[in-house]
């Protein structure tokens, strides 16, 4: 296995405010938590080989047999492989979301997953696939552009939209970074910028990253776009591309406004930057939907649209697509087969019944993800007065801010008892947003309710925070 060598540096920024003090917990099992938490989190990912103890213990500030018996206990735990002359890597045990000794198997809580389970209608949409199935199967299956009649359907899903589009705009991919990772692909090569929200979805920061591109980040300040720091970032850095999520944006839950859709990409023409515009959530509305595309404020092949059956019907149904100009469209099929060579026929089929019926089962869906919404508002307040957050318009999650930088540590205590958070490190670029969690409300009323008493006393347990001004966000 080819091992990817993590600096000192990387991993003390990743690891953030990881020291509990004071606090009764000795500070080999705080670190060990900390560097598990990375594990499960998706941050540390396996075969990466970690920096020597020396050399990790001299960043921390601490001693190395600190480091030593850290590591050891995650040895024992499945997470690290040692091997004299070649250092620690991280490995995965046999079920890392069960931590040794927190809870029984299986009774684990995530909460760092923003996804829904599947309804009705996906046991609907596969036994209608089933019945068309032979119709295709005489064909190699092997089409990059994907089925026409899917191309179709997603084609008239953004005319009503407010967006004309037509099949040959249209192209079926493995879900939404899948798309991301073939348009980066074919317009960026290693060491090109890209431009991304700050804080942004962290699997389009790997995607960037696994690209071997850099990910330039933007803040989002009192819930808007920052048309002047966008403007500046373009000018300075002259990115490849800019990376952004207008619709309920993950995680905050912002919504672009339409001034703001045609004043970005306004921005982007002046400076010649290709939009790449994540609609993952677009659909998952409460009141009212949101504005048009933000490719229907720009002008033919500006801004490339990437979309997802994955959030709206179902996270195990991977297909997804991308929506750019005929000829971008042709230019990425050419270059296609670098990645996979195309999309299973059954999926395609599937999620083609559900876009042609998504208007029998989405009204519902949203409604129940609105009572969700509310009350996990509800709760919050109730468990957690001190938390700080916007009421979404649409989305998943909440954005939550806490009173001080803790989400690392919290997350830690957390994952000791069997429940996994979404710290706000993960959406951010080298460890930011330490103040932040991802509260996703996809989850059902007991299990929200069952989570957030188990995690009051780990809260309250934490040592108090200095006063930090709070940012006072708002959604528009």
């Amino acid at each position: 296995m080819s091992l990817r060598r993590l600096g000192h540096h990387s991993l003390i920024e990743m690891l953030g405010n990881w020291q509990q003090s004071p606090s009764r917990i000795p500070l080999w099992q705080q670190l060990a938590s900390a560097l598990r938490l990375l594990v499960l989190d998706g941050r540390l990912v396996q075969g990466t080989r970690l920096p020597g103890e020396r050399e990790l213990a001299t960043g921390l500030k601490i001693s190395r047999t600190t480091v030593s018996s850290a590591l050891s206990l995650l040895r024992e735990q499945g997470f690290v492989h040692s091997q004299q002359g070649s250092g620690s890597r991280i490995t995965l045990p046999e079920s890392a979301v069960h931590i040794p000794g927190a809870m029984s198997a299986g009774s684990a809580l995530d909460l760092s997953t923003a996804s829904l389970s599947a309804g009705p209608e996906i046991h609907q949409a596969f036994r209608q696939a089933l019945l068309r199935y032979p119709e295709y199967s005489l064909a190699t299956g092997y089409d990059p552009r994907g089925l026409l009649s899917l191309r179709e359907a997603i084609a008239r899903r953004y005319c009503s939209r407010g967006l004309p589009t037509r099949p040959d705009e249209v192209m079926v991919v493995n879900g939404a970074v899948s798309g991301l990772a073939l348009v980066l692909r074919w317009l960026t090569g290693p060491g090109d910028r890209v431009l991304v929200d700050h804080p942004t979805y962290p699997s389009a920061l790997s995607a960037i990253r696994g690209a071997s591109c850099q990910p330039i980040g933007v803040s989002l300040p009192e819930g808007r776009w920052d048309h002047g720091g966008l403007a500046a970032a373009l000018a300075q850095t002259s990115p490849r591309l800019a990376y952004l999520i207008a619709d309920y944006h993950n995680p905050t839950g912002y919504c672009m406004g339409e001034e703001s859709r045609a004043e970005i990409t306004a921005l982007a023409a002046r400076y010649r930057t290709p939009l790449v515009i994540d609609e993952t959530l677009a659909e998952l509305w409460y009141q009212q939907p949101p504005p048009p595309p933000v490719a229907a404020f720009a002008r033919p092949g500006e801004v490339i649209c990437l979309g997802s059956a994955s959030k709206s019907y179902w996270g195990g149904l991977r297909i997804g697509w991308i929506r750019a100009s005929a000829s971008q469209i042709a230019s990425l099929v050419q270059i296609r087969d670098s990645l996979d060579l195309a999309s299973p026929i059954t999926e395609q089929i599937v999620c083609e019944w559900l876009l042609d019926n998504s208007d029998q089962f989405l009204p519902q869906r949203r409604q129940m993800l609105q009572q969700r919404r509310d009350t996990c508002d509800q709760l919050m307040k109730t468990w957690f007065p001190e938390w700080k957050y916007q009421v979404p318009a649409g989305g998943l999650s909440f954005w939550v801010e806490l009173p001080g930088m803790l989400a690392t540590r919290f997350a830690s205590r957390a994952s000791d008892a069997g429940i996994l958070l979404g710290t706000g490190t993960r959406f951010g670029i080298s460890g930011a947003f330490d103040r932040y969690l991802r509260m996703p409300f996809s989850a059902d009323e007991v299990t929200l309710q069952q989570a957030f008493q188990r995690l009051r006393p780990l809260w309250s347990s934490l040592p108090e925070p200095p006063d930090l001004p709070f940012s006072g966000r708002t959604v528009y």
